[in-house]
């Protein structure tokens, strides 16, 4: 055996096979959403949507996995993140990422409001007030009077309203979740295996198969 033939042996002992699509299971990697639709669809995209809640550790420890999976997603792919609309403290925290999209700071403080509820601990679990959400969305620019506003207006009633519709039709279970062009909830052991099956229902849908 040549040398370059040891040294690629090596490479693929060492390295974790990527899944593909004929490689994933029904009901084991994926499960497939009657009437399942996308969260906001456009033309030439495939979508994949994390549905998500700030006060979820397990969300928490996933974001530092899946914000560089992210960033490297092919152009023809959108990810879009979604809240947990669970009521309590859940909606609360919707509503707060709802009121900082639509004031254009979500993307921005989206790493840091994960870190302010679960390492700093300088923004309350339960019961945070629309004065302290002020107070750390100030950080980003916006006027805490604005972002007060924000809360209570009618376009984020409306995507509250849009989200509870979104996650009772796609049977979100728990957070955080991955779905894909709102047709299949992929499921994994851990988050590395969450990753490889959705690249591989991603490569399904651009290869045009479904």
């Amino acid at each position: 055996m040549s040398l370059m033939s040891r040294l690629l042996l090596a490479v693929l002992a060492l390295s974790p096979l990527a899944a593909t699509a004929a490689d994933l299971t029904p009901g084991v990697d994926y499960t497939e959403i009657e009437g399942g639709q996308p969260w906001a669809p456009l033309a030439g995209k495939i979508e994949v949507v994390e549905v998500f809640g700030y006060t979820c550790p397990h969300c928490a420890h996933f974001e530092s996995l899946l914000a560089p999976w992210a960033a490297k997603l092919p152009k023809n792919v959108r990810f879009t993140t979604v809240p947990a609309t669970f009521g309590g403290n859940w909606d609360a925290f919707a509503r707060a990422y709802f009121a900082a999209e639509q004031l254009g700071v979500a993307q921005r403080s989206h790493g840091a409001m994960f870190q302010a509820l679960h390492d700093k601990q300088s923004l309350p679990m339960q019961n945070v007030s629309p004065q302290e959400l002020a107070t750390f969305y100030a950080g980003y620019g916006v006027e805490p009077a604005r972002y007060i506003d924000a809360l209570k207006s009618d376009a984020v009633n409306a995507k509250m309203a849009a989200a509870r519709a979104f996650i009772q039709r796609e049977q979100v279970p728990g957070t955080p979740a991955l779905i894909v062009n709102g047709v299949y909830l992929v499921r994994g052991r851990d988050f590395d295996q969450l990753l490889r099956n959705t690249d591989a229902l991603i490569a399904r849908l651009q290869s045009g198969a479904r």
